[in-house]
């Protein structure tokens, strides 16, 4: 008699299991179709890096030839009917040199020169980009794995968009998101990332800012399932790793991340020494390329060695190096070739345009540290457009980046996030005294400074520079002044920067403001 009414559920029961085996089975194929189509794309991947590779050594092993070849493609595709010439000597002398604007933010209705053409952009991008993954997970296996990696930022550390293999190379996050802050919760929704990307250094210390800021609401979104599934044990484990304060965060949140991913494009330094020393303390940093508004400029191929080395390459566009006067932020009379690069040497980069023909000094200035078959391997070490001159002083970006460091380094507690430069006479604040600099810095650890750490800055300038103590010494400059600025701030101007018309890609971070009001943004967020 129990026979009957087991059939009867067992036949009630039939359609409900045939669905869900089915669904299985649904769930299945997709998994291994997944599975296929990355190992498929992985494949056309390295197969596309072993010829821009091939390419790329043959190139090197003959840089002269190379550059020959560069030059020409440029010639032949100048918009100018009396570029007959072919030779880089007669190039040179009917070509004078052109400077491209001083900083990404003198946007004040002179647009800056023309980069180069849309093609040669993206050969060396694509080249930076393929070279760029292949050699990242040769250095760190299983980063490029399905569900390996999660970007933070709308912008991309990869300079060239991939299509089909890209798209299928599966990063965490929802595909064509405009929304920050989703990217942002997808990743903090998958504990087992290996790589965290972002544009670029400055944005990605934003995110972790950000974190901080709004971590509880984040916690709650991710408790409720917004979006996505609930996962009240990952909203908690999120919430208890940002207790304990930002030193070794991304650690905790992804035990397993290797590696932190962003292009390096000027003025990022601090933000990596920032990043490296709290957020993303224990891992190592990976830029694919050194990129100005001229386009890429170096190729990292080598993601273990130490970060901001680059190879310069010597296809198109066609590079040229000037060098820079020991001592001084002068240049020389003449352009040299690639394989005239002398180690240790320093020179400004000098980028021909692909359409216009335009020689154009772009204010980058390299080091040169080694060489890779006949191609020098380079250091950025400062812009020219970022000098601090209120008495021709001449205060580099590199010299006074040091100096502030060492000041930074002699206020307890104290680490330092971003600063931001402005002459006196920017925001009249000169009047009755003589002309300074001053000085807004965002940091970490302190909350206000006192008349002697604000001191300390100044007598750091003057151990730097012998011209600008003996300009102290006799009252022609006065002291530079300090601000401590809140959270945000630096956020906001790079928002105005971002809103200007000429605002390059990617953007490099000015440490000099020349207009008022991007000065403004900051001296309006003064806390201390």
């Amino acid at each position: 008699m129990l026979l009957w009414p087991l059939l009867l559920l067992l036949l009630l029961l039939l359609p409900t299991l045939a669905l869900l085996m089915q669904q299985r089975s649904q769930d299945a194929r997709l998994s291994w179709l997944a599975g296929l189509q990355h190992r498929v794309a992985w494949g056309a991947l390295v197969w596309a890096a072993t010829w821009q590779r091939w390419r790329l050594e043959q190139s090197t092993l003959h840089v002269h030839e190379s550059q020959q070849q560069a030059l020409r493609w440029c010639l032949q595709g100048a918009q100018r009917p009396h570029c007959s010439f072919t030779d880089i000597s007669t190039f040179r002398n009917h070509l004078p040199l052109t400077k491209a604007s001083q900083t990404q933010e003198e946007e004040s209705g002179e647009q800056p020169l023309p980069p180069t053409s849309n093609q040669d952009l993206g050969e060396a991008s694509l080249q930076a980009t393929v070279l760029g993954l292949v050699a990242l997970n040769k250095a760190y296996p299983e980063v490029l794995a399905q569900g390996g990696t999660a970007r933070l930022t709308l912008t991309s550390p990869w300079p060239q968009p991939l299509p089909w293999p890209g798209n299928t190379l599966d990063r965490v996050g929802t595909r064509g998101t405009k929304d920050p802050r989703a990217l942002l919760l997808d990743a903090l929704r998958s504990p087992g990332l290996r790589a965290l990307e972002a544009g670029t250094a400055v944005e990605l210390l934003d995110v972790f800012l950000g974190l901080e800021a709004d971590g509880e609401e984040l916690a709650g979104a991710i408790a409720a399932g917004n979006p996505g599934a609930p996962l009240p044990e990952r909203a908690a484990e999120l919430r208890e790793a940002l207790e304990q304060g930002p030193r070794g965060l991304a650690l905790r949140l992804w035990p397993k991340l290797q590696v932190v991913v962003t292009l390096d494009a000027g003025g990022q330094a601090e933000a990596v020494a920032a990043l490296g020393a709290l957020w993303c303390q224990g891992l190592a940093f990976f830029s694919p390329a050194y990129a100005a508004s001229g386009g890429v400029l170096g190729l990292n191929l080598q993601p273990e060695q130490p970060y901001g080395l680059y190879l310069l390459p010597p296809g198109a566009p066609f590079i040229e190096l000037l060098p820079v006067k020991e001592g001084t932020q002068k240049e020389a009379a003449s352009t040299l070739l690639l394989t005239e690069a002398q180690q240790g040497k320093e020179y400004e980069l000098v980028l021909t345009d692909h359409t216009s023909l335009t020689r154009c000094r772009l204010g980058d200035v390299v080091r040169v540290v080694g060489v890779y078959n006949q191609c020098p391997v380079v250091r950025f070490i400062y812009r020219l457009g970022q000098t601090l001159s209120v008495r021709g002083e001449d205060i580099g970006e590199d010299l006074f980046s040091e100096a502030l460091g060492r000041a930074v380094g002699q206020w307890p507690g104290a680490k330092l996030l971003d600063h931001g430069c402005v002459e006196s006479s920017i925001l009249d604040s000169s009047a009755g005294s003589a002309p300074h600099y001053e000085v807004f810095v965002a940091l970490r650890g302190l909350r206000n400074l006192s008349e002697e750490n604000r001191d300390k800055l100044d007598h750091c300038l003057q151990e730097a520079s012998p011209r600008y103590k003996s300009l102290r010494f006799w009252g022609s400059v006065g002291p530079a002044r300090v601000h401590l600025v809140g959270q945000g701030a630096f956020r906001a101007l790079r928002a105005a920067l971002a809103a200007c018309p000429s605002s390059p890609f990617p953007p490099a971070m000015p440490r000099v403001l020349r207009h008022r009001h991007l000065a403004q943004c900051l001296q309006e967020r003064v806390v201390s």
